[in-house]
Order: structure tokens, then sequence, then C-alpha cells
């Protein structure tokens, strides 16, 4: 009798470890998958504001030579300011969306502007831009991804358990603009 007693509080012992060390595995990989997201938003945010130090230069150098394109330079300082004013991702995720959106519009504008294109600053500055697009672009991926494994983790069994006791919520997604979903109207002359 006193055998199996002994039997019996060893099983439970060994189960209530075992439950222990399981929530403890959860935990951990819960833990990993919100720093993975935060650094991934860390990578996005330093190529952003690399990208916001660039355009006082931009519009400098276009300043001189697109005297009429007052709205477009607006656009992009308006972004900034509000890149500048962002504190959530939310926020940011809206602002880089602004940007983005006058700095095609200032490209776009750009092409009436011969002079402006030979010039090399504004050549180098359009460059540099553009390859911090396609960084920010890749990083999006990657934040995107992190967001959307931890937000099924925290939903499925057992890791919802854990997730609420740790009160872990939803992340949004990285998302394109509205204007950018829409097609690309192209003239033939």
């Amino acid at each position: 009798m006193v055998g199996l007693t002994i039997l019996i509080g060893l099983v439970v012992i060994l189960v209530v470890v075992g439950v222990f060390v399981y929530f403890i595995t959860i935990y951990n990989s819960l833990v990993r998958l919100r720093n993975d997201m935060d650094k991934a938003w860390a990578n996005i945010d330093v190529l952003l504001k690399q990208r916001h130090d660039e355009l006082p230069k931009l519009i400098e150098t276009c300043k001189g030579y697109m005297q009429y394109e007052q709205k477009t330079f607006q656009l992009i300082t308006e972004a900034r300011t509000a890149f500048m004013k962002a504190s959530t991702v939310g926020e940011k995720a809206q602002a880089d969306n602004m940007i983005s959106g006058a700095l095609k519009s200032l490209f776009a504008v750009s092409e009436n502007y011969p002079d402006l294109k030979a010039n090399n600053n504004f050549m180098q500055l359009q460059k540099r831009i553009s390859e911090l697009e396609e960084r920010i672009a890749d990083r999006r991926e990657f934040f995107n991804d992190d967001v959307n494994t931890f937000n099924i983790r925290i939903q499925q069994l057992p890791d919802v358990f854990v997730a609420r006791m740790l009160n872990l919520q939803r992340r949004d997604l990285f998302k394109v603009a509205e204007e950018d979903r829409r097609d690309v109207e192209v003239k033939m002359a």
C-alpha cells in the first residue's frame, strides 16, 4: 500500500513537472517570436529613418529646377512630418505610405525636367532612395512573416492559454496603401 502511494505521488509530481516544462517551452517560444517581430520592425525603422534623412537633400536638389511643383514638395514635407510624429507601427506604416506616394509623385514630375534628370546629385539621391525602398519592401516581408506566425501561435491551442495569461495581443501586418493597390493607368502616345 505504501509503495502504491509513493508511485502515485511520483506520477503526479512527474505530470506537474511535465506540464510546467511544457508551459515554459511555450512561453519561451512566444517570447522569441515577440522579440523577432520587434527586431524585424526595428530593422524597418532604421531604413525608414535613413530614407527620412535623405528627403531634405532631395527636396533641396529639386527646388532649383522645379519652381512650379510646390504641391509635390508640400506632400513630401507633410509626409515627413507625419513620420516624425509617428510613434506606433501603424502610424509609421501610414507615414511610410504617404512618403512613398509623395516620392512617386516627385519622381514622376521630375521626368518633365531634363536638367534635373541630368543633375548628378539628383540621380544619386534617386538611386539611394530607390535602394532604400527595395530594402524596406524586403524587411516588410520578414516583419509580416514574423507577425503572421505570432498571430497564428497566440490563437492556436494550447498556446492560446499561455498567450492570454501573458496578455499577448494580435499584431497588425505592415500593409500597402490603398492607392498602391489600384491598377496603373498606361497611356500610349
